[in-house]
C-alpha cells in the first residue's frame, strides 16, 4: 500500500501499536471526536490523526464504530438541535438517511447546525473521554496497588515475629 510509506517510520511507534495511559486516553479523544463527525470513512480520518498524535491506532480507529447505522440518526438529530440552539437558527425538518446524496443534498438547508453541533460534541466528547480514560487508568492502579498492600500486610500479619 502506498499510502502507508506517506507515514515513514512513524508506523514503527509503539504508542501506536501498544496500550498505555497515554496512548489509550489520546486514541479516545482521537475516536470519539471523529465518531461524531458527519462524514463517510470517519475511520481513516481517525487513523490519520492516531499516527502524528502518537496515540493508540487500533483504538482510536475502532471507537469510531459508537457511531454506526443504528446510532447515527439519534447522534445526528442531536448534533443538529445542539447547533439550532447554537446558532438561534429555526429548526428545518430533519430526516437522515445514510447516503451520500442525502448528505450533499441536506448541507444546503441543515449544514450549518449539523456541522457546528457535531464539532461541539466531537470536542466535547473528546475531551471528556481523554479525562474520563486518564481517570479510570490512574483509579484502577490506585486499586491494584491497594490490594498488594492489603496482602502484603496480611502476610505479614500471619508471619511469625522472628
Amino acid at each position: 500500500m502506498r499510502i502507508l510509506n506517506l507515514f515513514g517510520t512513524l508506523l514503527h511507534d509503539g504508542n501506536l501499536w501498544h496500550l498505555n495511559r497515554r496512548s489509550a486516553r489520546g486514541a479516545f479523544a482521537v475516536g470519539l471526536f471523529w465518531a461524531w463527525m458527519p462524514l463517510p470513512f470517519q475511520m481513516v480520518f481517525s487513523a490519520l490523526m492516531a499516527v502524528p498524535f502518537r496515540v493508540n491506532l487500533p483504538l482510536s480507529v475502532a471507537l469510531v464504530w459508537i457511531s454506526n447505522p443504528l446510532t447515527m440518526p439519534v447522534m445526528f438529530y442531536l448534533c443538529y438541535l445542539i447547533g439550532t440552539v447554537v446558532l438561534k437558527a429555526p429548526p428545518e425538518p430533519f430526516l437522515f438517511e445514510a447516503s451520500f446524496e442525502w448528505l450533499f443534498h441536506s448541507m444546503k438547508t441543515i449544514g450549518k447546525p449539523l456541522i457546528t453541533g457535531c464539532l461541539l460534541m466531537g470536542i466535547t466528547a473528546s475531551i471528556v473521554g481523554y479525562f474520563a480514560i486518564d481517570w479510570l487508568w490512574r483509579l484502577s492502579i490506585r486499586k491494584e496497588k491497594l490490594a498488594r498492600y492489603i496482602k502484603y500486610k496480611q502476610r505479614r500479619a500471619q508471619s511469625p515475629p522472628k
